[in-house]
């Protein structure tokens, strides 16, 4: 199976496809500075599969590239940061302490 991430900026979201049809999405909400993650989906006949982990790493990854911080406002972005601490630094402090993120 392939799969592919793409950022819809009409849309603003992040979408997965796998073999073509979009599997499922991370939405978000850009301000000057942070990109704020406020829902994740993946569809039923693709949960349990991974495509979760692939999708909110290129998404992460592409938003470091792009220069924003992540305020992770969607459980699942947040328990994905949680358990990456590589990604903890995107977070900024504020956001840590509120949200109850590792410092």
């Amino acid at each position: 199976m392939s799969t592919e991430v793409r950022k819809n900026t009409t849309l603003e979201r992040f979408e997965i496809y796998v073999d073509g049809a979009i599997a499922g999405y991370a939405e978000c909400q850009d301000t000057a500075t942070e990109r704020a993650f406020v829902h994740t989906e993946i569809y039923p006949r693709h949960k349990g599969q991974g495509y979760g982990r692939v999708l909110l790493e290129s998404a992460l990854n592409s938003t470091r590239t792009e220069g924003f911080g992540v305020l992770p406002m969607c459980p699942m972005v947040r328990h994905f940061i949680e358990t990456r601490t590589e990604y903890i630094a995107m977070v900024p402090q504020w956001a840590r302490e509120r949200l109850g993120l590792p410092q």
